[in-house]
Formats: structure tokens, sequence, C-alpha cells
């Protein structure tokens, strides 16, 4: 019976993925409400109550099994960033009435980490 482990594997150091992160702005982002109009905490939904960072993949700088930058982030409540990617990003824009690339865009522009940001390759 095999115990040891096998080697690792060399990849890409990363570097290119960190400068695309800002966690400056995606704590400020995380400091909104929900930005689904309307929605309020609910002990019927749960994650109501508590807002993430959802990263606008639609139409960005994203791709397979690439996140896309931090500036492509929007404030969501936990259940609806769920709902974002359960029904994929044009049906939960229909269903919410948001623009989630122009509302990303508003967050970068007014962002207090936007120097941050505007360093970072697009």
């Amino acid at each position: 019976m095999l115990t040891r482990l096998p080697a690792r594997r060399q990849r890409n150091s990363g570097a290119a993925q960190k400068v695309r992160s800002v966690p400056g702005h995606l704590a400020w982002v995380r400091g909104h409400g929900c930005s689904v109009p309307g929605c309020q905490p609910d002990a019927d939904r749960p994650g109501s109550d508590r807002i993430e960072a959802a990263h606008v993949r639609r139409g960005t700088d994203g791709g397979a099994s690439l996140k896309p930058h931090d500036r492509w982030a929007i404030s969501l409540c936990a259940h609806h960033h769920r709902r974002q990617h359960e029904v994929g990003e044009a049906s939960f824009e229909r269903e919410t009435g948001i623009d989630m690339a122009a509302l990303a865009r508003a967050f970068a522009a007014r962002s207090p980490h936007r120097a941050k940001l505007d360093e970072a390759p697009l």
C-alpha cells in the first residue's frame, strides 16, 4: 500500500492573480447593503443578513478558472449572491433589474482604493 504523496507539480506563482486582488476594495464593497433594490434582511431567506462581494463575470476580464479582477465586484447579500450563480448573470439581471457591470464600474469609481484598482492590469 502506497503512503507517500506524489511529487508537487510546478505551477504559476500566482503573481498575476495577486495583482488582480485588492482586499481593501472588497472589504469596502462588503460595507454596503445588498445591491438588489428593496432587499432587506429576512428570516425566511437564509443569508439575506450577510453581505458578500460578488464578482461580475459576464463581459469582464474573468475566464475559465480565472476570477475577474476585484474592480468587478458588487455587494450582494448571501441569498442574492447564491441566486446569481444559480440562474446565471443574464437571468439574475432580468430578475432584479440591475446592470451588474455598470454597478461594478460605479463601485470601482467611488472606491477609496481606486488607486490600487487602477494599478492592476485589466
